[in-house]
This record gives C-alpha cells, sequence and structure tokens, in this order.
C-alpha cells in the first residue's frame, strides 16, 4: 500500500536516506553522519517543504517497507543529481528484507505519477556506479544519464 509522505516521516525518511547511500550494505554512513552533512541535509531538512512530496510503502499493518521523496534544489544548493531549479531531485529507498518484491517499482511509478499531477516538468535523481538494480530500476521508467557527478550518474526523466 502507498501513502502520501507526511511531515510525520521526516524520521523514517532519513532512515531511507541512510539506506540509499549505504545501498550495498556496506555501512559507510552513519545516520548521525547523514543527518548532520549540510550537503545531505538539503534533502530533508525542513521537510515538508510546500512543494515537497513523495510516498511511503507500508505492508498490510502499516509497517514501512520503504519511501520516495522530491524536493526542488537550487543551482547556489544542489543535490548530486541537480538539473536544474524547477527539476524536483527524487531520492528512494526499500528496505533491505524487502528488495525484490516491486516495492521499488510501486513507489517510482507513484512517484512519477505525483508529480505530474502537481505540475512538474521532469524528475533527476543520482545514482552511484555499481548499484546496478536501482539504475536497471529508473532505466525501466524512462529516465536517461544527462551527467556525471563524481562516481555517480545523473538521470532525468521528462514527464
Amino acid at each position: 500500500m502507498l501513502r502520501d509522505a507526511t511531515s510525520d516521516d521526516l524520521d523514517l525518511l532519513y532512515d531511507m536516506l541512510l539506506e540509499a547511500f549505504n545501498w550495498d550494505g556496506t555501512p559507510r554512513f552513519t545516520r548521525a553522519e547523514v543527518v548532520a552533512d549540510s550537503h545531505t541535509g538539503r534533502y530533508l531538512g525542513g521537510w515538508k517543504r510546500s512543494d515537497d512530496f513523495g510516498l511511503v510503502a507500508t505492508d498490510d499493518q502499516g509497517s514501512p517497507l520503504g519511501a520516495v521523496w522530491a524536493r526542488a534544489l537550487p543551482a547556489g544548493t544542489p543535490g548530486y543529481g541537480y538539473v536544474a531549479d524547477d527539476v524536483p531531485e527524487l531520492g528512494m529507498a526499500v528496505a533491505r528484507p524487502h528488495h525484490g518484491r516491486g516495492v521499488g517499482s510501486a513507489l517510482l511509478a507513484g512517484c512519477l505519477e505525483q508529480a505530474r499531477a502537481i505540475g512538474w516538468r521532469a524528475l533527476s535523481l543520482s545514482v552511484e556506479d555499481g548499484n546496478g538494480a536501482a539504475r536497471a530500476l529508473y532505466t525501466r521508467n524512462g529516465f536517461v544519464t544527462v551527467g556525471r557527478n563524481g562516481d555517480s550518474d545523473t538521470m532525468l526523466r521528462e514527464l
């Protein structure tokens, strides 16, 4: 089941951001580091702003399985997958025990629909080299590589 992400979901979204940064299971970052870092804080600091949007996937008992969220970031303080001020950057993760069950596909499809309904022209994201499962999901859903930032590709999905 999908539901809108609310301001009450901030802790969950930080947990999912940490999961996204530690996508390969290697604990490269701690939650405290993700919360304290000024660059990563751009994605969730002050959540939920008026133009922030996202979804939480839950099981039948309402327990979270994963989340997706998007926020427009300005050129002066861009995210890793920055494309333009009028293109929100997407963040997404599924809790490790729920990988491979279609949760990510459902979250991404729902987020694309949310963005269209709100009137955004596109969504962007960043995917690290080696994260083949995420890259395949994004490619299947129409994202194309439009740039490079360090060891990650910036991908764009026109809506």
